[in-house]
């Protein structure tokens, strides 16, 4: 049996996280390492990879993490502003846990272009 990842862990209540909500499809809580004054993961419960390997049966889920990340926006006092929402794929593409996760960046103004 493959190791769990991190986010898998978090799920199960098994690594204490700052969670901001949680459904029976995916939770969001605060990152350790913020690079904005908010920044929340949206994972889902059932992990999958990369969002680059996802299917067309994830495609409810996939609409389900964008609602979420809208939601705790609002939730967290960032949506009037504005935030910004990044998905990394892969090793160049800075992914650093091999689960998707939606990363929620607000509370600041965003530079363009982003890497």
């Amino acid at each position: 049996m493959a190791e769990r990842t991190l986010f898998e862990k978090i799920c199960c209540k098994e690594i204490p996280a700052n969670i901001v909500y949680e459904d029976d499809r995916c939770m969001a809580f605060h990152d350790i390492a913020p690079q904005a004054p908010v920044h929340i993961l949206v994972i889902p419960r059932n992990p999958i990879p990369r969002v680059g390997l996802a299917g067309a049966s994830d495609e409810s889920l996939l609409g389900h993490l964008l609602l979420v990340s809208g939601k705790v926006a609002r939730t967290e006092g960032i949506a009037a502003s504005g935030y910004r929402l990044v998905i990394n794929n892969g090793h160049d593409g800075g992914e650093a846990v091999p689960h998707l996760h939606i990363h929620l960046l607000g509370g600041r103004p965003m530079q363009w272009p982003p890497g």
